[in-house]
């Protein structure tokens, strides 16, 4: 996968027409176009973790949306039958944990059910502000949930950040055609 950029020290060209094809049969979008669609839009993946006094959860999101720079607000979505959702549902705060390019095996595990994400091999410790973070994740945002809708099967979370750790720098692991991936960027 690679990701370009337009460079405007190119010459502009000339403005391109989109000639629909005959064949182009426009479809009612149910839960297999869906997927079929959303398989083709990278995502970045991030592991949400929270704990309202039950005990530490997380799971893996590629629906981190930013959502306002003043004041700084993000977004996620989580599926209402998912097992850390009672948790998230009842926290005040939590930590959206980045993953690099090489920790699919980090994302892998957060995204299976009915196993304790935080055993080991996970590496994670407490904030000072009790919220647990992954001690592997080159950066993370800890939050404060300000909002939580329901839409249909998930809750939307909107949380205001609160503080920021970069400890390295890293490139993005992304989510993409069904595996992860990463950015190609151009020497």
């Amino acid at each position: 996968m690679s990701v370009h950029a337009i460079n405007p020290a190119l010459p502009s060209r000339p403005g391109l027409t989109v000639v629909r094809d005959p064949d182009d049969v426009e479809r009612t979008v149910d839960a297999d176009i869906f997927r079929s669609v959303f398989r083709r839009h990278a995502a970045g993946v991030v592991v949400i973790t929270a704990d309202a006094g039950n005990g530490p959860v997380g799971f893996t999101a590629t629906s981190l949306v930013s959502v306002s720079l003043l004041p700084p607000l993000v977004s996620f979505s989580i599926a209402t039958t998912a097992s850390s959702w009672p948790t998230v549902h009842r926290a005040d705060s939590l930590v959206i944990n980045f993953l690099d390019a090489g920790q699919h095996e980090i994302a892998g595990r957060f995204a299976t059910s009915g196993v304790d994400r935080f055993a080991e091999p996970t590496r994670w410790s407490r904030l000072r502000t009790g919220e647990p973070v992954l001690d592997e994740a080159p950066s993370y945002l800890r939050a404060l949930v300000e909002h939580r809708f329901a839409v249909a099967d998930h809750h939307i979370v909107v949380a205001r950040l609160a503080t920021h750790a970069e400890r390295r720098e890293h490139e993005p692991l992304l989510y993409h055609d069904g595996r992860y991936a990463t950015t190609d960027r151009p020497s």
